[in-house]
């Protein structure tokens, strides 16, 4: 216990700190000048990934601008022990890239997924242009026709299974698992959303002749207040720590323009039994770290609630609604256990987290070992299926699903 409460939290405070992060890229940057040793940026690309469709409209634009070698990976998608549901994922990144381009100017994917026929033509295509300087041109120019519906004519070539196979191991080699994939220097950058931390850092090092990141990602405005009539869905998790970096800010939005914010917690992926690949994992922990020094939000004392920590959290939620401190109560929680490496599975660590919240921890206390809620996060499971999605923060609004912290933009635009 003594470990978990005091050690581990510690330690995830120096691993994700910033000065080590700084130190680290001091090291490779000077290990690529004494060795001159060429730069290089892998670059993964899944002709069927919406999202891919979105970085090859600037591929062209970044190797112009960054002295680095740009190597272009063909490969299949995401391994299925990564994706819960690969058909809502597969829907919804569709709609999701489409608002994604229409907000940066870039065309969107139309209509749902391309032929299998449509696809392989597009793989052959891009595949003969591979190690070609024009393939940054040409990958453009064929998403370009697959996406806009426009269809290939039929061939009969020989689809480039090898090809295919040894992105797929460059990947996995590398340590990752998605399409539309940036690697540098064993940091990776995922799609048009995570671009400008690639781009940040090249700028810094003197490898860019531009003066700003070629995409800048929308952001919530927090425009003229209204008085509205509507209501916000929010489905979110205690272990999760994109929930964390979304709860407050996810308040805030939903208090300035007066909708109405349903608290939906579900249980976490582990607790489901769904599997989350250690890729998968320690890219999420990697990328909130950079999410949350961007917005300004402590981050990285972490103490994981996985399991009795999070039990004992949604057991108080029924206790901290009755106070009319249910915001409050989940904020408190979220902030413990990612930034301040407070154990809720102790009644020292969740009576900090309560009494951070404003609440009575002797009162509490008794609710703690509560079984009700698990009726209460069944039904928002069962909901959160029934909107299209899985995965956690996500939102519901004006009869639209979205899911991601970095996607609260959107939850503003449908509320105005």
């Amino acid at each position: 216990m003594f470990f978990a409460t005091h050690v581990k939290p510690h330690l995830a405070s120096i691993l994700t700190s910033n000065t080590r992060l700084v130190a680290r890229r001091r090291v490779l940057e000077a290990k690529h000048q004494v060795l001159n040793r060429p730069r290089v940026v892998h670059y993964f690309h899944d002709v069927s990934d919406p999202y891919c469709h979105l970085t090859a409209q600037v591929l062209q634009q970044f190797r112009d601008t960054y002295d680095v070698e740009l190597r272009p990976h063909l490969i299949s998608g995401p391994p299925a022990e990564a994706l819960p549901d690969p058909a809502a994922h597969r829907q919804n990144a569709i709609k999701d890239a489409a608002r994604l381009a229409l907000k940066l100017g870039l065309s969107p994917p139309e209509g749902s997924v391309p032929d299998e026929a449509f696809i392989a033509v597009a793989e052959n295509q891009m595949a003969a242009e591979l190690t070609n300087e024009s393939f940054v041109k040409n990958v453009r120019d064929i998403s370009e026709d697959l996406w806009s519906g426009k269809g290939f004519s039929s061939s009969d070539q020989p689809l480039p299974a090898a090809l295919i196979e040894d992105g797929d191991q460059q990947l996995s080699d590398l340590g990752h698992y998605l399409s539309g994939t940036f690697h540098y220097d064993d940091e990776w950058n995922w799609g048009v959303d995570r671009l400008h931390y690639l781009e940040n850092r090249l700028l810094h090092a003197g490898l860019g002749s531009g003066s700003s990141p070629i995409v800048s990602l929308p952001s919530v405005q927090l425009g003229q207040e209204k008085p509205q009539d509507q209501e916000i869905e929010f489905f979110f998790s205690f272990r999760s720590p994109y929930s964390y970096l979304a709860f407050d800010r996810a308040v805030d939005l939903a208090r300035h323009y007066n909708a109405r914010l349903v608290l939906r917690p579900v249980l976490p992926m582990l607790m489901r039994g769904l599997p989350v690949p250690p890729p998968k994992s320690s890219y999420i922990l990697y990328d909130c770290v950079r999410e949350a020094r961007r917005l300004g939000i402590p981050f990285g004392r972490i103490c994981d609630p996985l399991g009795k920590g999070v039990e004992r959290g949604y057991a108080l939620l029924d206790y901290a609604e009755a106070q009319e401190k249910s915001p409050e109560f989940c904020s408190a929680f979220l902030r413990g256990v990612w930034s301040e490496g407070l154990n809720a599975a102790t009644d020292r660590g969740l009576r900090t987290i309560i009494e951070n919240a404003g609440l009575d921890w002797q009162s509490a206390k008794p609710h703690a070992s509560s079984d009700r809620w698990r009726d209460r996060v069944a039904v928002n499971q069962d909901r959160l299926q029934e909107i299209g999605l899985w995965g956690v923060p996500s939102f519901r609004v004006a009869g639209e699903s979205v899911w991601g912290q970095d996607r609260l933009w959107a939850v503003e635009d449908l509320l105005i």
